[in-house]
């Protein structure tokens, strides 16, 4: 595919280190063919060159239609993201002298495992496919690729080689999408009712995406709170879904950014479209939504997830359109309540289940009863939400015979593995414990570590600083009925 259109345009550029504009009245014309707009690459050249990163050759022209070198790409990317001085060593090559104008660059970048070289040969003239951009600049500003590729998308081509041009325009976006200890809040409104979506000037630092720090830089009135970091959307600069506690329908709400007013919005009563409810084991039951109608859970558009997420994972747009659908988005399940009632008798609240609403490319979160209740088997349920409208709320309860624990191994001092018969999916790891008892009725407990699960495999890790003794033998059993009465032996070597 050409990743070119049959469009021709003059542009006209005369950029020098250091100039801070590029009138069309310059000498030295370039015919650009680039499905990319002569403006759309004169803005970005322009900020370029401001930022002291771009700069033409001897003959004054840019040469935005040639294909980009490695040592070009090598030094452009470095004074993009700041990464001089970064490298604890630089690295060394033998097909570079270390007197060239780019060998700095082009060592640090290596060092850093942004670029790569073979048989030690850095290759500086060497052309550079979209493919290995989108790599090189998704490691350099520690984003991920989809969001780069998005950035890319009306030039990238799997077989292409990038132009200058369009590693000017890629790179402005990149630039501004830079993480700032000091982004301030443009725009925040209500998506649904657990659900905001806030745009920074822009993206914050990791530090502060923390969600003890957030939680404390957020500040709402009446009552409202973030339950859960904010995560940034895949494919945007800078704007968040910003999980909170349940809106009241119509109430003003002000938000405060680290003591800074930055906004009002109004509450939404807009509850999450949910299709059924169903039991999944004894104590626990999930709620499913369907990308179909309209409704995507976070985990599968956020930057952090979407190298872990696959084919699953997709870009929607300012809009929260993607692909002429605009969807709901589900925030964070954590801290989540429903209400499970059944027939004639009183209500119940379940709580979440952490890391069960998006597993194995479904829309399922999970909620369990309190400790030591069960479902009644026969019993019709019915779930209710304050913030989720269920189609099919009602279930009725069945016995569901609970996988048994068939072995248990030591991993480290600190962690075991505990098979089950079969897979159990998330729902049953999740959030379960073991007890381990030595000889002489000592015991240890050891917590399911979320999303550890392979097959029927998941990773316990000791509670309270407890530590496995060498040479000694535990019979691990579950804590409560999750897997029956089963048990395993295990002998730490």
């Amino acid at each position: 595919m050409n990743k070119y259109s049959n469009k021709l345009a003059t542009l006209m550029l005369t950029a020098v280190l250091g100039t801070t504009s590029l009138p069309f009245t310059a000498l030295h014309a370039e015919a650009a063919s680039t499905s990319l707009s002569v403006q759309e690459i004169q803005q970005a050249v322009n900020k370029l060159s401001q930022l002291r990163v771009m700069h033409g050759y001897q003959d004054g022209s840019m040469g935005i239609q040639n294909q980009i070198t490695r040592a070009e790409l090598a030094t452009m990317v470095v004074l993009t993201f700041g990464l001089q001085g970064k490298a604890d060593k630089l690295a060394s090559f033998t097909d570079v002298n270390q007197n060239a104008w780019y060998y700095n660059s082009a060592a640090e970048l290596v060092a850093l495992d942004i670029m790569q070289t073979k048989d030690g040969r850095f290759d500086p003239q060497g052309t550079v496919t979209d493919a290995e951009v989108v790599q090189i600049v998704s490691k350099a500003l520690n984003r991920d690729a989809k969001s780069v590729n998005y950035w890319m998308e009306r030039f990238y081509s799997d077989n292409s080689n990038a132009t200058r041009g369009e590693v000017a325009y890629l790179l402005e976006i990149a630039h501004q999408a830079i993480p700032s200890a000091n982004a301030k809040i443009t725009s925040v409104h209500a998506l649904n009712a657990i659900t905001l979506i806030v745009t920074f000037d822009a993206p914050l630092t990791a530090e502060n995406e923390v969600f003890a720090k957030a939680k404390e830089d957020f500040v709402f009135n009446d009552g409202l709170t973030l339950t859960n970091m904010p995560r940034l959307k895949t494919g945007s600069i800078s704007t968040y879904i910003v999980p909170t506690s349940v809106q009241q329908p119509g109430t003003t709400y002000s938000l405060t950014y680290k003591g800074q007013k930055a906004g009002t919005f109004v509450g939404n009563a807009t509850k999450l479209a949910m299709t059924e409810a169903r039991q999944v084991a004894n104590d626990t039951f999930e709620l499913e939504a369907l990308k179909a109608n309209g409704v995507v859970d976070y985990g599968y558009v956020i930057s952090a997830y979407s190298a872990g997420r696959g084919a699953n994972a997709f870009v929607l747009d300012e809009n929260n359109s993607a692909d002429g659908k605009t969807y709901q988005i589900i925030s964070s399940g954590q801290a989540r309540e429903v209400t499970i009632t059944p027939a004639g008798g009183q209500p119940i609240v379940a709580k979440y289940v952490p890391f069960t609403q998006s597993t194995d490319g479904k829309q399922e979160p999970k909620f369990r009863l309190p400790e030591g209740q069960v479902l009644t088997p026969g019993v019709t349920y019915t779930v209710t939400s304050d913030w989720a409208q269920i189609a099919n709320p009602t279930f009725v309860a069945k016995d569901i015979p609970p996988l048994e624990i068939t072995e248990a191994e030591a991993i480290s001092e600190t962690s075991i593995t505990v098979t089950l018969s079969e897979d159990p999916g998330d729902e049953l790891f999740s959030g379960r414990s073991v007890e381990l008892t030595d000889t002489e009725g000592n015991k240890l407990v050891a917590t399911y570590k979320y999303s550890s699960r392979k097959g029927a495999v998941g990773v316990f890790a000791l509670t309270q600083a407890g530590k496995l003794t060498k040479g000694t033998a535990y019979t691990v059993t579950p804590v409560g009925e999750w897997a029956g009465k089963s048990k395993a032996e295990l002998t730490v070597e």
